[in-house]
């Protein structure tokens, strides 16, 4: 079987110098190498093939038989590091927390512990006949959700 840290290093150093990211890598215990990459601006297939290139001039085909796919993170995919959240502050994202209904709001920052949403939700203050939309600020820690996605809008 092919070892996982052998692809991640090689990815890695095709990553150096570039503003490139990885967002996933997988090794299947049938040697089924998926990698995706992620950027800022997006995914180019020409950067794709050479990523795919790189890692096969680093893998003997003849010690071992890979199937390998390179790809990008996808939009509207779930984030999966904190860089797609970096990436995407100021933006509109759909949080599914673990417990609760799914929100939409805007992704105002991000850190290693978890990230802030702004949302528009309906407040009923003491004394009013009717609740009125307002601007709630919502904090999340990573494990408090199931995901977090861009919502493109048009």
């Amino acid at each position: 079987m092919i070892d996982k840290k052998v692809v991640e290093g090689i990815v890695a150093e095709w990553l150096e110098g570039k503003d490139y990211f990885l967002t996933d890598l997988t090794v299947s215990p049938d040697d089924r190498i998926v990698v995706e990459i992620d950027h800022k601006e997006g995914v180019w297939i020409d950067d794709c093939v050479e990523l795919s290139r790189f890692i096969e001039s680093r893998l003997d085909r003849d010690e071992q038989d890979y199937e390998l796919e390179v790809g990008s993170a996808g939009i509207g995919q779930p984030f999966k590091v904190l860089r797609q959240y970096e990436n995407h502050i100021g933006d509109t994202v759909e949080v599914a927390p673990r417990t609760g209904k799914k929100l939409t709001g805007r992704l105002l920052a991000a850190d290693a512990d978890g990230f802030t949403v702004e949302v528009e939700q309906k407040v009923k203050r003491e004394g009013d006949k009717r609740p009125h939309l307002e601007q709630q600020q919502l904090r999340f820690a990573y494990a408090d959700v199931r995901s977090v996605k861009y919502v493109i809008e048009f």
